[in-house]
């Protein structure tokens, strides 16, 4: 997570900085040369709004969902495990502090909302409420759509805001991501009245979301033990190398091959590569995945892969007599290019950051295009760090 993201330093006088944002934000907005430049992050979100027509002035579109669906959307998102711990962390001084705690799916809509009933009324006013979609597209520029937007913890004081009712607050955010893959399951918002803002409230806002995904992570480990207990009865029958993995690919339980974390996503009827296995074809148990070779012969197998570059590359890989074939986005594909010329040492997420996107900033993304790709490729990408796994060897070609 980005470290010092926060719009204010300790000791500003909030109520002349507002004052001086107020003339910024009017005269960047009217066209006017600005006494002082946004900072990067707020002119990135500026632009992009204003690129889209919104009315800094007028009444953008607030349309909350019903009481049906945002109760479907709760108990869709993996955030209703951690719902309770958040609560632990923020909603405990929210009273006395006076400010909001807002949790977000990964559209940008509110699934839950506590705080100070004074400032809850506020909110209610200004279409803050549950069901609500704070996303820039919607209601311009906010912590939580450009958070989103950004990728990246968000923290805008007073005028930063693209509309002006939106001025008499501060907002903080940080999205908030599953621990497993990466992937973006929401944000989580502290708002409050903007001359009520305090610079701890961003260590706040990151040690909750800290605590919420390695809530999750337990959560994971606590399914996979579930998961190897049911299916001992299965696999003490079962002679032979094999795995025992959740649907999206996590090892529960290995026999006769070296333990590894996770390979590519089981589908039924697809075989899929496992290094040390070659290809196998899952079979369904109750609640994931027995895998084991396709092939009587249980030795030690290299696999070749080949990935043919193109507007849709393929990839190709050998480890029986049936290759397996997969189309992978540009970016996968750039990205198991990379890993190929890495060689044995890999690339770390920083080193993986650079080559994609031109500086280490992003690592956060890079970790999860790789989690992406590993739900593709599964075990033929290995981490810690980054490379092709061992006894995988890859050729890239161009375009047929």
């Amino acid at each position: 997570m980005a470290a010092g993201f926060g719009a204010i330093a300790p000791g500003t006088d909030l109520s002349r900085y507002a004052r001086e944002l107020q003339r910024v934000h009017d005269a960047v907005l009217g066209g006017a040369r600005p006494p002082q430049r946004p900072r990067a992050l707020v002119a990135r979100s500026w632009a992009r709004v204003m690129s889209l027509g919104l009315d800094p002035d007028g009444e953008n579109a607030r349309q909350p969902l019903g009481a049906g669906a945002l109760a479907a959307r709760r108990r869709a998102s993996p955030l209703s495990l951690v719902i309770d711990e958040l609560r632990a962390v923020l909603t405990s001084v929210a009273d006395a502090s006076r400010f909001l705690v807002v949790v977000c799916d990964a559209d940008g809509v509110i699934l839950w909302r506590e705080g100070a009933a004074s400032v809850r009324l506020q909110a209610d006013r200004l279409g803050f409420c549950e069901g609500a979609t704070w996303t820039e597209q919607v209601v311009g520029t906010n912590a939580i759509g450009t958070a989103l937007a950004e990728a990246a913890p968000v923290q805008l004081f007073s005028a930063e805001h693209f509309e002006s009712k939106q001025h008499p607050w501060y907002c903080t955010a940080a999205p908030l991501h599953d621990p497993r893959t990466g992937e973006l399951l929401g944000v989580v918002d502290v708002s409050g009245p903007a001359l009520t803002l305090h610079p701890a409230l961003t260590a706040l806002v990151e040690s909750a979301v800290r605590l919420a995904e390695g809530t999750l992570w337990r959560h994971h480990e606590q399914r996979l033990q579930r998961l190897r207990t049911r299916a001992e009865p299965v696999v003490s029958g079962v002679s032979g190398p094999l795995l025992v993995v959740d649907d999206h690919g996590w090892v529960a339980h290995t026999s006769g091959i070296a333990h590894r974390d996770r390979i590519e996503v089981p589908h039924a009827q697809r075989a899929l590569a496992v290094p040390g296995m070659g290809l196998c074809l899952p079979e369904r148990l109750d609640e994931g995945w027995l895998v084991r070779p396709q092939l009587a012969e249980r030795g030690e197998q290299t696999i070749s892969a080949r990935l043919v570059l193109g507007s849709a590359p393929v990839l190709e890989v050998h480890a029986t007599e049936e290759p397996w074939r997969t189309t992978l986005t540009p970016r996968h594909a750039q990205v198991l290019t990379l890993l190929g010329e890495a060689g044995p040492t890999g690339l770390t997420a920083a080193a993986l950051s650079t080559h994609l996107y031109g500086d280490a900033a992003h690592v956060v993304t890079a970790r999860a295009e790789v989690s992406r790709l590993r739900r593709v490729v599964g075990a033929l990408v290995a981490t810690g760090p980054y490379r092709l796994a061992d006894g995988v060897t890859l050729e890239v070609t161009p375009p047929r």
